[in-house]
């Protein structure tokens, strides 16, 4: 598999070189899809050695070799925690309104941790991760501690807003085009002939 892979990247070089362009064999690296334990660290490309890696970030979605969504999930997990740690002091503790937290939250949060969910296969695990990560975002919003015992059913009726995994299915509807407007919408309400 990799000597095919060598292949294409020396006519990619040759090719380059007939344009009067060089390929950075530093910055480049090579990643097999479902890849073996016995993968070579290193491939040999027109005397260059090219890396071969597990997971790289790529447009900001991190690629895993097993070509799941958990790593990218957890990845932005991550991130969007700490993002809002880092504003805890300065929006989540202050006398804002929760209207205008939630719209914060709405606006800078979310699309750090939705970003490239579209590529996203989730499964029942990376779900409930979700969810806990959204029961934990919305508890930093409200100050609630850990210890206080809250129950999730009052912090959702409380924010009222909808469950982090709801609004990642509704935003793949969307993307079916009508399926996203029957559900935002009555079917009184509908135009004729808009489906």
């Amino acid at each position: 598999m990799l000597e095919l892979l060598v292949t294409i990247l020396e006519t990619i070089a040759a090719e380059a070189a007939s344009l009067g362009l060089e390929v950075n064999w530093q910055k480049t690296k090579v990643q097999a899809l479902g890849c073996r334990e016995d993968m070579p660290l290193t491939i040999k490309v027109q005397g260059h050695d090219v890396m071969v890696v597990k997971e790289f970030v790529y447009l900001g979605s991190l690629i895993h070799s097993t070509t799941g969504s958990t790593c990218d999930i957890s990845r932005r997990s991550a991130i969007t925690r700490a993002a809002i740690q880092s504003l805890e002091n300065q929006i989540w503790r202050s006398h804002l309104a929760i209207s205008t937290k939630l719209k914060l939250y709405n606006t800078c949060i979310l699309p750090i941790f939705l970003y490239s969910l579209d590529c996203w296969a989730i499964s029942k695990t990376d779900a409930c991760k979700i969810d806990a990560l959204d029961q934990w975002c919305l508890h930093m919003l409200l100050g609630i501690k850990w210890y206080q015992f809250v129950r999730n059913n009052d912090v959702r009726r409380l924010t009222k807003q909808p469950k982090l995994t709801a609004i990642i299915q509704l935003r793949r509807l969307t993307q079916f085009g009508c399926l996203g407007i029957l559900c935002a919408w009555t079917t009184t309400q509908m135009p004729r002939g808009s489906c």
